[in-house]
C-alpha cells in the first residue's frame, strides 16, 4: 500500500492491530487511579527542590507555565487516543499522521527513555533500602525490585493495574494529607504554628530572587517532573472501554496538575524560606513536614518516595514493553519481540526489563561516563515526543473531521491556535535548554538520537515502499 508521495502509507484506524491480540484486563478504576497517581512521581518529591532553590517563590509560575503546556499536550494526545486507541499511543498517531519514520522515531525514543528510567528508579529505590538496612548490597535490592515488577508484568496486564492502583492510592493519600496540613498551616489553623502570611513569598530577595535566569532553571526542572503522564493512553488500549477511559483520564488532567503540582509548590514556598538548605538536602516535602513539627517526617517521606519510585518502575516496564510490541507489530522492530503469550507481549517485557538490568550494571561499572552519557542522551526526549504529538494532532484532526467526525469524543481546545502555541512552547523549552550551560549537552545528545532514529526509520520506510511496489 503506497501513499500519494510514493512512501509506505500509515495504517488506517481499522487496520491498527497493535491492541487486538493483547488483553483487556484494565478496569475503569485502574485507569482512573493510574491517571491520578501518574502525575505524582519521585521527580515531584525530590527533583522540585533544585527548582525551588533556583527560582525561589517564582517556582509556582514555572510549574504553572509548564503545566499549561502539559495540559495542551495531554488534551491533544487524548483526542487522538480516544479516536484511535492503540498500545503504541503517540507512536501510532505519528505513524498515521506523518509517516512510518516518525512513528519509528517517536516510539523508540520513548522506549529508550522508559528503559533508562527503570534503571534510575531501581537505583533510587535501592538507595532508600540500604539506608533502612545498612550492610545490604544495593545490587541485591535492584535485583529484587526488577524481578518483582518484571514478573508481575509477565503474568497479566491486570497485575500491572492492581500494583498501580494501590501505589497511586497511597501517593494520592500522602499528597492529600500534605496539602491539607499545609493549607491549615498557611491559614494559621494548625495547632502550634502561626500563619507566615506573605513573608516567605516576598522577602529574601522577593518573588523572583534570582531573576529571570532562576525562573528559567525552575521551568526546565518542572518540565522533567511532568514526564510519564502519557502512560495512561498506552494503558487505555488494554482496558474494557478504551474510549471512555482515555476521555475521562484526559479531562481530569487540568485539576490534577493545578492541585498536585502548582498547589503543593505554593504551599511549600509560602511556609518555608526558599533558600532554606533543607529544601535541597532533605527535599522540599520532608523539610515542610519538619517545619510543621510532624514526627519522623524524613522517614515518612522516604516511604512515600519509595512508593513513587516503585510505581514509576512498574509503569515504565509496562509502557516500554507495550511500545516495543506496537512498533514490532508495525514492522518497525525485531520480529522476535512480537510474540504474545497469555495476551501479554512477554518477550517485549523481558527485553525492556533486560535493558534496565544492563543500564543498572553500567551505572555500577561506569557511574561517571557511560551511564551519564545515557542520561544525557534521553534528557530532552520527552520534549521531542511532545513535538511529534502536536504535529500529529494537527494533521489527524483535519483528517478525522473529514472522515470520521463521530470519533472526536475528546477535542483539543482552541484548535488550531492552541496546537501552534503548544508547538511553540516545546520549541521554546528546547531553545532554553540549549542556551543553559547545564542542559545544553542533553539537547545535543537528544538531537543526535533523534537524527539517528529518523534516518533509520526513513531508510526502513523507503525499503518497505520499494518492496510494496515490486
Amino acid at each position: 500500500m503506497s501513499s500519494h508521495n510514493g512512501t509506505l502509507a500509515p495504517p488506517e484506524p481499522q487496520q491498527d492491530d497493535t491492541r487486538a491480540p493483547l488483553g483487556n484486563g484494565l478496569k475503569q478504576r485502574h485507569l482512573s487511579m493510574i491517571a491520578l497517581g501518574g502525575v505524582i512521581g519521585a521527580g515531584l518529591f525530590v527533583g522540585s527542590g533544585a527548582g525551588i532553590a533556583a527560582a525561589g517563590p517564582s517556582i509556582v509560575l514555572a510549574y504553572a507555565a509548564s503545566g499549561l503546556l502539559v495540559m495542551f499536550v495531554m488534551r491533544m494526545l487524548g483526542e487522538m487516543s480516544a479516536a484511535n486507541p492503540a498500545s503504541g499511543s503517540f507512536s501510532v498517531h505519528a505513524d498515521r499522521a506523518i509517516g512510518p519514520w516518525a512513528g519509528f522515531t517517536a516510539g523508540w525514543m520513548f522506549w529508550t527513555l522508559l528503559c533508562v528510567g527503570v534503571a534510575i528508579e531501581a537505583i533510587g529505590a535501592a538507595h532508600i533500602m540500604t539506608g533502612w538496612f545498612p550492610g545490604t548490597p544495593s545490587w541485591m535490592w535492584v535485583l529484587v525490585f526488577m524481578a518483582l515488577f518484571c514478573g508481575s508484568n509477565l503474568a497479566a496486564v491486570s497485575n500491572f493495574g492492581e500494583f498501580e492502583f494501590w501505589f497511586a492510592a497511597l501517593k494520592i493519600g500522602a499528597i492529600a494529607l500534605f496539602l491539607g496540613l499545609g493549607v491549615l498551616a498557611v491559614l494559621g489553623l494548625l495547632p502550634g504554628t502561626a500563619s507566615p502570611g506573605s513573608a516567605n513569598l516576598l522577602h529574601d530577595g522577593g518573588f523572583l530572587p534570582n531573576g529571570v535566569d532562576g525562573l528559567l532553571v525552575g521551568l526546565l526542572a518542572s518540565v522533567v517532573a511532568y514526564g510519564g503522564l502519557e502512560t495512561v493512553t498506552i494503558a487505555a488500549a488494554e482496558s474494557d472501554d478504551p474510549v471512555k477511559g482515555v476521555a475521562k483520564a484526559v479531562r481530569t488532567t487540568m485539576w490534577r496538575i493545578a492541585i498536585v503540582y502548582v498547589g503543593s509548590m505554593l504551599v511549600i514556598v509560602t511556609l518555608l524560606p526558599w533558600n532554606d538548605p533543607a529544601v535541597t538536602e532533605t527535599g522540599p516535602y520532608a523539610a515542610t513536614l519538619d517545619h510543621l513539627g510532624i514526627p519522623a517526617a524524613g522517614q515518612i517521606m522516604n516511604v512515600v518516595i519509595l512508593i513513587a519510585l516503585l510505581s514509576a518502575m512498574n509503569a515504565n516496564i509496562y509502557g516500554s514493553s507495550r511500545m516495543a510490541y506496537s512498533l514490532v507489530s508495525r514492522g518497525q522492530g525485531p520480529k522476535a519481540l512480537g510474540k504474545v503469550t497469555g495476551r501479554v507481549p512477554r518477550r517485549a517485557v523481558l527485553a525492556s526489563s533486560g535493558f534496565g538490568f544492563v543500564t543498572v550494571l553500567l551505572s555500577y561499572w561506569y557511574p561517571d561516563t557511560l551511564f551519564a552519557w545515557l542520561l544525557n542522551m534521553v534528557g530532552g526526549v520527552i520534549l521531542v515526543v511532545w513535538g511529534f504529538i502536536a504535529v500529529s494532532q494537527f494533521v489527524l484532526r483535519r483528517r478525522t473531521e473529514r472522515d470520521a467526525p463521530e470519533t472526536l469524543v475528546v477535542r483539543m481546545w482552541g484548535f488550531p491556535y492552541l496546537t501552534w502555541v503548544a508547538l511553540a512552547g516545546v520549541a521554546g523549552v528546547l531553545v532554553l535548554m540549549a542556551w543553559d550551560e547545564d542542559t545544553r549537552v542533553q539537547v545535543i545528545f537528544t538531537g543526535g538520537l533523534t537524527v539517528a532514529l529518523a534516518v533509520s526509520g526513513y531508510v526502513m520506510q523507503r525499503r518497505a515502499a520499494a518492496r510494496a511496489g515490486a
